[in-house]
């Protein structure tokens, strides 16, 4: 049988992309596998067998809408801080393989929670924005690394388009990325320094996993205009050159999920907007 999540034949309804991968995997007797419940299974064989991988990235729905660049003139900005002030949720983290790369048993916080409760890695954005400044110049390609068993970054906002996905470990890691319950990239990476390219061609949220390491989480955010930002650690963010005009806020933290406001910005002017994220 094949590992939880993988299978060597699509349904031939859904468009493959070029990235298309066979990558030859040699399992070792007894190797576990988390299922998607979240609980393990173990593959017994006799002898090492090979198994056939297609890693492939399915193309789930048309690109996004287009976002018009345009000189903005007399913008504003919108600035803020990010909190939470509740009890902060904790998750018990236990992994049962590669623990020389993957660590010991451990807790870890589901909201990273600062000094005077702000948040770290919360998306602040603005939806609906139909034209304004240009998209900020990526030094290189936007990245999704396996990196000691956790995706880093956790959380990144990305316009739609190409990404690399990365395996900095020494262990296989099986990356796999949901716009909603729908596929939209499953890669096997078996090899340190391995990187493949994938596109992500829609608007939206992409929830990532490894199948190999199931309590591995991560979150892309997919916009389709540059007015965004991600708190950094002491919770503060700021979105500038905004033309001026009422507009709708989201802001989201993956595990509280999002909270919409409105704002008003004037020309020339920073409007400052606090934000409290409250448990749903």
């Amino acid at each position: 049988m094949l590992p939880t999540g993988v299978s060597p034949n699509l349904p031939p309804s859904l468009p493959i992309s070029r990235f298309d991968l066979d990558i030859r995997i040699i399992l070792k007797e007894n190797t576990t596998f988390p299922s998607r419940e979240g609980r393990f299974a173990v593959v017994k064989h006799r002898f090492f067998s090979e198994f056939l991988i297609t890693a492939a990235v399915i193309m789930t729905a048309p690109p996004a809408l287009s976002y018009e660049v345009s000189a903005v003139t007399g913008g504003g900005s919108i600035e803020g801080t990010v909190v939470f002030r509740d009890n902060v949720p904790m998750k018990k983290i236990i992994p049962t393989k590669d623990v020389e790369v993957c660590g010991e048993p451990r807790d870890e916080p589901l909201i990273r929670v600062g000094a005077n409760q702000a948040v770290e890695s919360a998306v602040i954005y603005l939806v609906e924005v139909a034209s304004g400044k240009e998209w900020p110049t990526p030094g290189k390609t936007p990245e999704l690394d396996n990196e000691k068993c956790r995706f880093e970054p956790q959380v990144q906002v990305i316009a739609a388009g190409p990404l690399d996905v990365v395996n900095s470990d020494p262990v296989l890691h099986n990356t796999h990325g949901y716009y909603g319950k729908r596929t939209a990239f499953n890669l096997a990476l078996p090899n340190k320094g391995q990187r493949i390219p994938v596109e992500l061609p829609r608007t939206g949220t992409v929830r990532i996993d490894c199948d190999a390491h199931g309590w591995m989480e991560g979150w892309i955010f997919v916009v389709d205009n540059p007015y965004y930002a991600v708190t950094g650690p002491d919770g503060k963010y700021s979105i500038t050159d905004v033309p001026p005009g009422q507009y709708k806020l989201v802001a989201v933290q993956p595990f509280i999920g999002p909270t919409e406001m409105s704002v008003s910005v004037e020309g020339g002017k920073a409007t400052t907007l606090d934000i409290e994220l409250k448990k749903k």
